[in-house]
């Protein structure tokens, strides 16, 4: 049986997108035209696609959900969606995917949402070059740009995410991959998950949001090649990990953000090739961290290269590169005569009474922090470096992608 394309417009014999979804066969594309539709709770109950031609409005006058997909094989392309409906009882989205296989959402704008690409209980889809533009100003009545729950084997690709509550959000949902977005200016995180496995996120960009990124509760986590940048605030960071197992974090870029990673009770994870640049704290390693290894980063300008309250444990800090560092390398082999120290006094001091901070640029904190590492009496006397580089890491010629090197 052929497949049918029918065109909805204003002036067609098919003038609405709940009509032309009710005359139409499994399969068939409905084609709709430019224009503006004012409507709402659209259920798209077969497989169908729905395909935009010069970007036509849908205009839901803050009525309710927009596009309720329940059918597996279903395609939504190149349609504007706006004025979701606020609602505190159920979370209206502008599209939301329920219990269904292999369907696309692509070149999709969405302005005036709640949320906005809500899947649940569906897999083996993908969410491609979409523009999700939320207000949200408070969390408790602003929703998630592009949200999984129970949502296995998605692609979640070139999507630009700005202005909601947490830009992307996972939960219970495995083999996820989730490369080169754009999610910044969102209250909450740019990227937020829990209870996640197997996925992959690489060449993001996490910008100016309330915290980057939080990977809480997961393992087999691979971040790669993302940048996390001007996260900042009194609880702000780049990365947050808590109780994450087995993870790769290569490549990435932590800049500007107040804490480039926080870390808490995270074990077997590989921070590989990664620049550090001008944060607050690069790294704060809470308590219960073990067999992990820190290599081949760059830690540049930041106030505090480590913050560190607990045993240095089974974890390993070696071969990388401290601006900081001021040994020398008498037989030129690039790595340091000199171990460095990178938790300073002063660190350990802020962490104890954070008031201290203004203290910040003192003599008296050079020459405190001198002492200290003369003879460390405060901060893990094996907490070394103990071949620290003496050339910065090029991150780039060993950056890799999700399946592999990407340059050479």
């Amino acid at each position: 049986m052929m497949a049918n394309t029918i065109t909805i417009c204003p002036d067609c014999e098919v003038g609405s997108i709940k009509e032309g979804i009710s005359i139409a066969a499994d399969f068939d594309t409905l084609l709709i035209k430019k224009g503006t539709y004012k409507e709402y709770n659209i259920l798209v109950d077969k497989p169908l696609t729905l395909l935009g031609e010069g970007y036509p409005v849908i205009d839901a006058e803050e009525k309710g959900e927009i596009i309720r997909v329940v059918s597996d094989h279903v395609t939504l392309d190149g349609l504007f969606l706006i004025n979701v409906g606020v609602s505190y009882t159920s979370d209206h989205a502008a599209i939301r995917v329920v219990k269904s296989e292999h369907f696309l959402i692509q070149n999709i704008v969405l302005e005036k949402l709640f949320f906005g690409i809500y899947l649940e209980k569906s897999n083996n889809g993908k969410v491609y070059h979409n523009k999700i533009i939320g207000e949200a100003r408070d969390e408790y009545n602003s929703g998630n740009g592009i949200q999984l729950w129970y949502s296995n084997n998605v692609v979640v690709d070139r999507n630009i995410v700005q202005g909601t509550r947490d830009g992307i959000y996972l939960e219970f949902s495995d083999h996820v991959t989730i490369n080169n977005n754009l999610s910044s200016n969102n209250l909450r995180y740019g990227l937020h998950f829990m209870f996640s496995n197997n996925d992959v996120y690489s060449n993001n960009t996490f910008e100016n949001n309330g915290a980057g990124v939080a990977v809480m509760f997961s393992k087999d986590i691979k971040m790669i090649n993302n940048t996390f940048r001007k996260n900042w605030g009194t609880a702000a960071y780049g990365m947050l990990l808590k109780e994450i197992n087995d993870a790769e974090i290569i490549g990435n870029t932590f800049e500007e953000n107040t804490i480039g990673i926080n870390i808490e009770g995270s074990n077997r994870i590989l921070y590989k090739n990664n620049d550090f640049v001008h944060n607050g704290w690069a790294l704060k390693v809470l308590g219960a961290c073990y067999t992990n290894t820190f290599e081949g980063n760059n830690f540049l300008y930041n106030s505090f290269d480590l913050s560190y309250n607990s045993k240095l444990n089974d974890n390993k800090i070696a071969g990388n590169y401290w601006s900081n560092y001021t040994g020398y390398d008498l037989d030129k082999d690039g790595v340091g005569d000199v171990p460095y120290r990178p938790v300073k006094l002063f660190s350990y001091i802020v962490n104890r009474t954070p008031e201290t901070i203004i203290l910040l640029r003192s003599l008296f904190m050079d020459i405190i922090d001198f002492s200290e590492k003369v003879s460390p009496i405060f901060t893990p006397d094996n907490l070394l470096d103990q071949t620290p580089l003496m050339k910065k890491v090029d991150i780039s010629a060993h950056q890799t992608g999700a399946n592999g090197p990407i340059k050479d």
